[in-house]
């Protein structure tokens, strides 16, 4: 089994948009690459994730992915997340991935453990929905080509409809530590509820939020 995770990550000034009514564009931009940065180290400490890639035009998330061992995918058009992952899944596959994990860079509580679980699961398409049950957070594909991934609203029973018109195995699985990301004030709030339950885990993400006066 040779498994890529592949993580696309937008440019910062354009990530995390809904949260400008609660965080400057700076902090925001610094909440981004803190969250894609935890994202990373958890990706590089799972022992079931052969290789990463990380799909993006942001120089500073090239420097970060390169830091930790991670290779680059240009993507110069970022179109849409779907797009990225599209494009991340054709790199991985000229390089020979037999099974691909597609995460976002904004689920900075990611559990290495929990990857590793998660990839532990039998061939075909694995679906991990968002806290709201209707979004999807991660996915896997055994193979790489199960079916096409169609991220945004309502993509959690999209990704199920595609497997069952592919005629491939599925799965939806509720890991925790995938479940929460942030896109909204709301989520935002989640996250600090949950980090300040539990101790250790997001590093960076912890001391981003701290230097904000949100931890």
């Amino acid at each position: 089994m040779n498994t890529y995770a592949i993580l696309p990550v937008k440019r910062f000034e354009r990530a995390k948009q809904r949260l400008g009514g609660t965080l400057s564009d700076g902090s925001r931009w610094a909440l981004a690459e803190a969250m894609v940065t935890d994202v990373l180290v958890a990706l590089r400490r799972a022992k079931s994730v052969d290789h990463v890639l990380v799909v993006t035009c942001e120089p500073r998330a090239e420097s970060i992915a390169i830091g930790w061992g991670a290779d680059v995918v240009p993507d110069r058009e970022e179109r849409s997340h779907s797009d990225a992952a599209t494009l991340g899944i054709r790199e991985a596959v000229e390089r020979g991935a037999t099974r691909v994990l597609l995460v976002p860079g904004d689920c900075p509580s990611l559990d290495a453990s929990e990857v590793d679980e998660l990839l532990g699961n039998m061939p075909g398409v694995i679906v991990v929905p968002d806290r709201h049950g209707t979004g999807t957070n991660a996915l896997v594909l055994d193979p790489p080509g199960a079916i096409a991934p169609g991220f945004g609203p309502g993509s959690c029973d999209r990704h199920v409809d595609r497997a069952h018109e592919a005629g491939v195995h599925v799965e939806i699985q509720h890991t925790p530590s995938l479940m929460l990301d942030v896109d909204t004030g709301e989520d935002l709030e989640a996250l600090q509820e949950a980090l300040a339950a539990s101790t250790g885990g997001a590093a960076h993400t912890r001391g981003m939020l701290a230097r904000l006066g949100r931890l």
